[in-house]
């Protein structure tokens, strides 16, 4: 066992004075209130949970900044995908472990302590399986690994290009199995958990998994206790498509055929009727937002208001990873309804007037539903949950003069330096100062990886 202490700590109640947290076996074992600095090390001002990242494309990390020039006057979504695919064409195994151990360390720095990774790059470029037929599951795996951050694993099942059931084209040919091919690698991946790694299953989106398939995936009792993600009614497109075909748009139909609960992840759910918004609400599902994602793309404003008005759970993830910070996140998303309303301090509840302790403690519990793990939260006792911690510095200029009324407030919404001084996972430390601690050997293998990507 060992004891830390925290002047103040974010606990699941508000910030805390004078906090002990004795750690066993990467878990919680007790925290004390008021309790006396000695005999523990001190952690610092103030300490918060890891947050959560509940939706991650590793391997997107690496073409950041080369989709931003126009190829086509009416640019969209549509057309980054191709840059996308022609990019993806380019990763095997190797070069996934050191793109992903690189966003990883980076995730880690900013505060992010767990990480679901929505994976469907799963076969050789010709689409035909690697020798392992898990290799690209199992480089996401040891990218976690080496870095330390906590990994829900998503494998995704991809079957059709559309919703009229076209074959996957020349380039999706690599994300496509079989529904029984797949069901063997979720199974196959589920007998790796430990304490930091989570194996659920994604559902590309209802486009690229027919209606059998996803029906063949609930019945497989792989998923009775596991996260369930899909990418859904991201955009405008999607939803007319759906209704010409299916004559219901994206989540309405979900909702009507699947037996929709807390252990799903909605990834986007960015265009909502009012009706959709109050169904979804009430199913308990997570909603998970990448607002600077969603921004960058151009798919438009989840109704936040609403969904939160009518108690809906969210959390954040990035995505295509653009930004990696989960303050960014939450920060637009605040400011995408302000400037959609006009008005100011739109995330608040009837528990807290401050947008940012909304924000940051939602992000929390919504993204620790998605991920499937007992994190998000410093929380001892029955309620045990993972040691992972988020030591603020408090030697920043902006935290002068702020008493634990404003901190998180002022985290949120005080410009770009990262505020991050310290990060423990799993009651080990993985950065420390600002740094990972294997920040300058990953960040070579990215280098020449890349390099050689770009060559």
């Amino acid at each position: 066992m060992t004891r830390y202490f925290a002047d103040q700590a974010w606990l699941p109640q508000g910030w805390e004075a004078g906090v002990a947290l004795d750690v066993r076996d990467g878990r919680y074992a007790q925290i004390d209130i008021d309790a006396d600095a000695g005999g523990g090390e001190r952690l610092g001002r103030y300490v918060v949970p890891g947050m959560p990242n509940l939706h991650s494309h590793a391997f997107q990390r690496a073409m950041a900044g080369l989709a931003e020039r126009q190829t086509n006057p009416e640019d969209s979504f549509w057309t980054w995908r191709e840059t996308m695919y022609a990019f993806a064409g380019r990763v095997g195994p190797d070069e996934l472990q050191a793109i992903a151990a690189q966003l990883y360390a980076e995730m880690l720095e900013s505060g992010y302590t767990q990480v679901c990774e929505f994976h469907y790059l799963h076969h050789r470029p010709d689409a035909q399986p690697y020798a392992d037929p898990a290799a690209m599951s199992l480089a996401l795996v040891e990218a976690a690994r080496e870095t330390g951050i906590g990994l829900t694993l998503l494998p995704t099942l991809y079957q059709t290009g559309g919703f009229d059931g076209r074959p996957l084209g020349e380039r999706q040919r690599r994300f496509g199995h079989a529904t029984d091919a797949y069901l063997r690698l979720v199974e196959r991946l589920r007998g790796l958990e430990h304490s930091t790694l989570r194996v659920g299953v994604a559902l590309h989106s209802l486009r690229a998994v027919p209606p059998d398939a996803l029906n063949a995936v609930l019945a497989s009792g792989l998923v009775d206790d596991a996260p369930i993600h899909i990418h859904i009614a991201e955009q405008i497109g999607e939803v007319q498509d759906c209704l010409a075909l299916r004559n219901a748009r994206p989540v309405e139909w979900l909702l009507d055929h699947a037996p929709v609960d807390p252990r799903w992840t909605l990834v986007h759910a960015t265009h909502l009727t009012d009706d959709e918004t109050r169904r979804l609400a009430a199913t308990g599902a997570v909603a998970g937002l990448c607002p600077t994602t969603e921004a960058n793309l151009g798919d438009g404003l989840f109704p936040l208001k609403a969904y939160l008005d009518a108690g809906g759970v969210f959390g954040i993830g990035s995505d295509s990873h653009i930004s990696v910070s989960p303050i960014e996140e939450l920060r637009w998303l605040e400011y995408g309804q302000r400037l959609a309303t006009r008005h100011r301090n739109i995330a608040v509840s009837s528990s807290s007037s401050s947008v940012g302790e909304t924000l940051w403690g939602d992000a929390l519990y919504g993204g620790a539903l998605s991920a499937g793990q007992a994190i998000g939260a410093i929380a001892g006792s029955d309620e045990a949950a993972r040691a992972d911690l988020v030591v603020l510095d408090d030697a920043a200029p902006q935290f002068a003069g702020r008493t634990s009324e404003h901190l998180i407030d002022t985290l949120i919404f005080s410009g770009n330096r990262n505020l991050v001084r310290d990060v423990m996972v799993n009651g080990q430390w993985r950065v420390k100062d600002g740094r990972h601690v294997e920040r300058e050997r990953i960040a070579q293998r990215y280098r020449e990886v890349v390099e050689k990507l770009a060559g």
